[in-house]
C-alpha cells in the first residue's frame, strides 16, 4: 500500500509503528511479581482451593508475593453498592496486583457460578484506570470427573474481555477426588507437574510484561480519541 492510500485512512498523528526500542523498560521493578488467586467453589474441601494453595507455594517458592482471595460472603452483582467491603476488597486486590490465576471446578460443563461472580465484580474501568489490563492470567480447572477443558476454555474467554494477557499454558486436573491427600495437599502426579509447569510460565510472562504493560495496551484507536476529544476540548474554549 502506497504512502498516500494509507494516508487517507489513518490519523498520521495518532499513527505509530512498534519497534524493538519500545520494547525496552526504562526502569525494571524491584519488587516481587505480584499475584492474585481467585478459586470458584464454597464447599468445606473445596479441591479448586486446595489447587489454589498449592499454586501459591509453588509461586511462593518461586519469589513472588500472592494474595488469595476469599469468595465466602460476596454478593451477586447489582444487589449491593459497590463499597460494599466483599467488593472493596477484591477491586483493591485486583488493583494491587500484576498478574492472576483464576480456578474454579467444572459444573454441569461450565465454569461456577462463584467464579463468574467475582470476575463480574472486576470492572473493565474504574476511573481513568483499568484494572485489569495488561496483566497476565493463568486459568486452571478441577472435575469430579474425566478430564475436561470446559472451564478454563471459558475462562479464556473472560480473560481476553477483561484485556489480560493470558498465557498459553493452563491446568485441568481431572478426577480431584483422588488427587490430593487427607491434608490437602497435591500428590505427586503429571497432573501436579503441569501445575508447577503453568505457575512458572506465568511468573516469566508477569516478569516478561509488567514493566512494559503501558506500551502494550496503547492503542491507535484510542490515541486517535483522545486527540479528537483534546481537539474538541480546545475548540470549545475558544
Amino acid at each position: 500500500m502506497s504512502a498516500d492510500a494509507l494516508s487517507r485512512h489513518i490519523d498520521a498523528r495518532s499513527f505509530q509503528a512498534p519497534g524493538p526500542q519500545q520494547l525496552q523498560p526504562r526502569q525494571l521493578s524491584a519488587h516481587a511479581p505480584r499475584i492474585l488467586m481467585l478459586y470458584g467453589s464454597l464447599r468445606e474441601r473445596s479441591y479448586s482451593r486446595l489447587l489454589t494453595q498449592e499454586a501459591a507455594r509453588l509461586l511462593e517458592g518461586m519469589g513472588a508475593e500472592v494474595r488469595i482471595y476469599d469468595p465466602d460472603g460476596l454478593p451477586q452483582p447489582d444487589t449491593v453498592p459497590e463499597d460494599h467491603p466483599k467488593v472493596a476488597e477484591l477491586r483493591a486486590l485486583v488493583r494491587w496486583c500484576e498478574g492472576m490465576v483464576w480456578t474454579s471446578p467444572e459444573r454441569h460443563g461450565a465454569m461456577t457460578g462463584i467464579m463468574k461472580t467475582q470476575v463480574d465484580w472486576i470492572p473493565l474501568s474504574d476511573g481513568a484506570v483499568r484494572p485489569t489490563q495488561g496483566k497476565t492470567l493463568a486459568v486452571m480447572q478441577v472435575s469430579g470427573g474425566s478430564q475436561s477443558f470446559n472451564a478454563v476454555n471459558q475462562l479464556r474467554i473472560l480473560g481476553r474481555w477483561m484485556r489480560l494477557l493470558t498465557i498459553p499454558n493452563q491446568s485441568s486436573v481431572a478426577k480431584a477426588y483422588q488427587e490430593f491427600d487427607d491434608e490437602g495437599r497435591m500428590k505427586p502426579s503429571p497432573f501436579y507437574d503441569r501445575v508447577v509447569d503453568v505457575m512458572e510460565e506465568l511468573l516469566k510472562f508477569t516478569l516478561l510484561t509488567r514493566d512494559l504493560a503501558p506500551y502494550l495496551v496503547d492503542r491507535y484507536s484510542e490515541r486517535k480519541e483522545e486527540r479528537a476529544k483534546m481537539h474538541a476540548q480546545t475548540l470549545a474554549s475558544l
